[in-house]
């Protein structure tokens, strides 16, 4: 499971949990608390109501006094009330009254006077000076029939002569309870939603800027260009600040052993042969003929590594882009003559034919006169070197909508399949078919990377007829 997903269910768990955990406590909290302040204003009622009695029942006047006679009255009264959002339109409370031995001499309802109530828990614990309450279901199974009972004593001159006790259907609250449940539950769970859906969106979002930290990664290793992401946890920032310092360091250290190895091995031929020949040139019976041939040796061996320096000097410039290109704007026609003329000599004495293109209006481009000849060259170069004699070089150029594409094709051996993928490659070349190995392997490095300085590309690749075709792209002016 990944960390993402992990921190999710983990969220769902803790957050979804407690909440639903939370909201069952508190609804089933609801019921008792109503019923808690039911019972709660029916003891102040009922004391009320038996300080009110405590006369005629000590006289016996009750069943047909004025208390029983306004309560009867309180019975039959309308009501209209609206409190809040329910709305009261009956009076529920019954009324009875028992006397010192529990026999009831007053019932608001008229059923139950003369019925000896002693035994009833309100009552036979209000005789004994307790606090005397119960809740009986007129319906043994239905919870809603339950009626609540509070009864208090009445009391004359310090004594206990009866028993008030006052009755409420939790019917009548029963709508209250529900709705306050209702309302609980729904706000409740919306609320846990909103936390769920919150939890979700950081996750998420976490998870982007977790993969974008490993997609960098990825990339990284590999040696792709990558931008370093940005998220908006500081953490992850700092963490991507940290993985982009250390990739500097790295490809700075990388490229310097690199580059030092890759020159120390190409080195080491000419100053092999250049140390031979001078030991040969020290010997003093050494013919004339001998020593002018060693001493040519010596010197395109220095040239051969002057060139590998200038050339790597050149690319590790252009790849740290320390060599700002001088961009103007340049023919392509007056460019490739530029580049050819030089050349013809060359290939006239090896017996190469150069076919150039032939337009009415060159196109233009914007670049870098002294980089781009560099690149241009190069390939045809290349194109010369892997000729044979009486071989022909063609060179083209089209425009493809806004791009300009150069192409120099050669009809020599081709390039092996096993070295297709590494021609890029510093300091790697192939034997020309006349068996030397003058290249420096820089070249396409190069003219890859001036081409790329441009807004262009360099591709190289086998023809379908023989021969070689080497592709320069760049974007019109």
């Amino acid at each position: 499971m990944s960390l993402p997903l992990r921190i999710l269910v983990g969220y769902f768990v803790i957050v979804g949990l407690t909440g639903l955990f939370a909201l069952m406590i508190v609804v089933r909290e609801v019921k008792p608390s109503i019923r808690e302040t039911i019972e709660e204003s029916m003891v102040d009622t009922a004391n009320l109501l038996a300080a009110l009695a405590s006369d005629e029942l000590r006289d016996g006047t009750l069943a047909k006094g004025r208390f029983a006679t306004q309560v009867r009255a309180y019975s039959q009264r309308q009501v209209d009330a609206p409190i809040w959002h329910f709305r009261k339109t009956s009076l529920d409370y019954r009324i009875y009254v028992t006397d010192a031995h529990g026999i009831v001499v007053f019932d608001s309802e008229g059923r139950a006077e003369g019925l000896d109530y002693s035994r009833w828990i309100d009552v036979a614990r209000t005789l004994k000076g307790e606090y005397g309450a119960r809740s009986t279901r007129s319906e043994p199974n239905d919870d809603a029939s339950t009626v609540f009972h509070v009864a208090a004593p009445v009391i004359d001159a310090g004594r206990i002569i009866g028993v008030l006790t006052v009755a409420k259907p939790i019917a009548r609250v029963d709508p209250i309870i529900a709705r306050s449940e209702s309302v609980i539950t729904r706000y409740g769970l919306a609320l846990v939603a909103a936390s769920l859906a919150l939890g979700l969106f950081v996750t998420v979002r976490l998870s982007f800027a977790v993969r974008r930290l490993q997609r960098y990664a990825r990339d990284v290793s590999e040696g792709l260009p990558a931008e370093v992401p940005r998220s908006g946890a500081r953490e992850l920032n700092d963490l991507a600040q940290a993985m982009a310092t250390m990739r500097r360091k790295l490809d700075g250290k990388l490229y310097v052993e690199r580059y030092v190895q890759a020159l120390t091995h190409e080195l080491k031929s000419p100053l092999a042969a250049i140390r031979g020949a001078s030991e040969l040139l020290a010997e003093a019976d050494l013919p004339a003929a001998e020593r002018a041939r060693f001493a040519h040796n010596v010197h395109a061996q220095s040239v051969r590594m002057q060139s590998a320096i200038d050339r790597l000097l050149l690319l590790s410039r252009l790849e740290a882009r320390d060599r700002t290109p001088d961009l103007r704007r340049l023919s392509a026609g007056a460019l490739l003559d530029s580049c050819v003329g030089p050349r013809r000599a060359v290939a006239e004495q090896r017996g190469i034919t150069i076919e150039g293109p032939v337009t009415e209006s060159w196109p233009e481009i914007r670049g870098d006169e002294a980089l781009l000849g560099f690149a241009v060259g190069n390939l045809i170069d290349n194109a010369i070197d892997f000729s044979s004699a009486g071989g022909v070089v063609r060179i083209t150029l089209d425009t493809i909508g806004t791009q300009l594409v150069l192409s120099v094709r050669d009809h020599g051996p081709g390039i092996p399949a096993y070295a297709l993928p590494r021609v890029f490659e510093r300091f790697f070349s192939l034997p020309r078919p006349d068996g030397s190995r003058s290249g420096s392997g820089l070249g396409l490095a190069v003219a890859r990377e001036v081409a790329s300085l441009h807004g262009g590309s360099v591709d190289v690749d086998n023809a379908e007829d023989g021969g070689v075709l080497a592709r320069l792209t760049l974007p019109l002016a």
